[in-house]
Order: C-alpha cells, then structure tokens, then sequence
C-alpha cells in the first residue's frame, strides 16, 4: 500500500470513529466534543486538496512506506 492509501483509511477511521464517539445516539458515547475531531480532520483533508501539505505523509514516508501512483484511477 502507499502514503495515499494509508493517510485515506486513517482519515476514515478517523472520522467514523470520533463520529461514534460524539453523536449522543452512539453506544459508545462519550463527549459531543470528539466532533470537534471530525472537524479538523475533515478540514485537514479539505486544505491538504488545495495545498498538497497533509502532516501524516511525513509520518508514513519517515515509517517506510512507498509513495506511488494514483490511487482513484478509472481504466
């Protein structure tokens, strides 16, 4: 897998998790304020878009895995 992968599937877990986490209606409920998580990491993943900087791929890249190719290509 690569950078790509990896920060997309962090992202999600990220989301769904602090998701579960902040809606009253969760089983697992713990504060309203985990949305403030989703929050940034959805405004992290909207400016990585515009600007190219996501601070988990010098994360990834220092853990050795592989940059490469485009992850949502359509053939």
């Amino acid at each position: 897998m690569t950078v790509e992968r990896y920060i997309r599937i962090m992202a999600g877990f990220v989301v769904m998790l602090t998701l579960a986490l902040g809606v009253e209606g969760s089983p697992i409920f713990v504060s309203k304020w985990f949305l403030a998580v989703t929050a940034f990491a959805g405004f992290n993943l909207f400016q990585s878009g515009f600007t190219g900087f996501c601070p988990p791929a010098f994360l990834f890249k220092k853990l050795g895995v592989p940059e490469g190719g485009d992850v949502c290509r359509t053939k």
